[in-house]
């Protein structure tokens, strides 16, 4: 019988957890800062159009481009409590507690989704521009390789 290994390793340059939770704080800081602003709101959603591009650069650079699917999850879940708040402030907290739980929760699938197609976007686009550094796959045929 052929024994024929195939490894498939995954190479993956530095750690993103600390660049993903500086981009949910600065969400955060930028959900509320829209909630709580009645008039001119493009400040806020272009500095999280910005914030959302950097954080794609990080993740194509470092080649974690995985993480663009869990990213806006973890930023709802650190932006939710402090949005609640927000719309407790400006709607009072009976109705801002019921509005906010109501458009918190449902309007993070349109931020989320947002997020999701930027950071796609961008990581993806420089992941493809950063090129690759060298074999994905591996195969060892029979005698070869770490198994011998």
């Amino acid at each position: 019988m052929s024994q024929v290994v195939i490894q498939f390793r995954q190479r993956a340059r530095g750690g993103a957890s600390a660049p993903m939770f500086l981009w949910s704080l600065v969400m955060a800081v930028v959900l509320v800062t829209y909630e709580l602003e009645r008039h001119g709101r493009g400040g806020a959603i272009v500095a999280g159009v910005v914030a959302t591009a950097i954080f794609g650069v990080i993740l194509g650079w470092r080649r974690r481009t995985g993480l663009v699917v869990v990213a806006p999850l973890f930023s709802w879940l650190v932006a939710w409590f402090p949005l609640i708040i927000a719309a407790m402030v400006r709607h009072g907290v009976l109705a801002g507690l019921l509005l906010g739980v109501l458009t918190v929760t449902l309007g993070w699938f349109v931020i989320g989704g947002l997020e999701l197609v930027e950071l796609a976007i961008v990581a993806t686009l420089v992941a493809r521009l950063r090129g690759r550094s060298g074999p994905e796959v591996v195969v060892f045929g029979p005698g070869e390789g770490p198994l011998r």
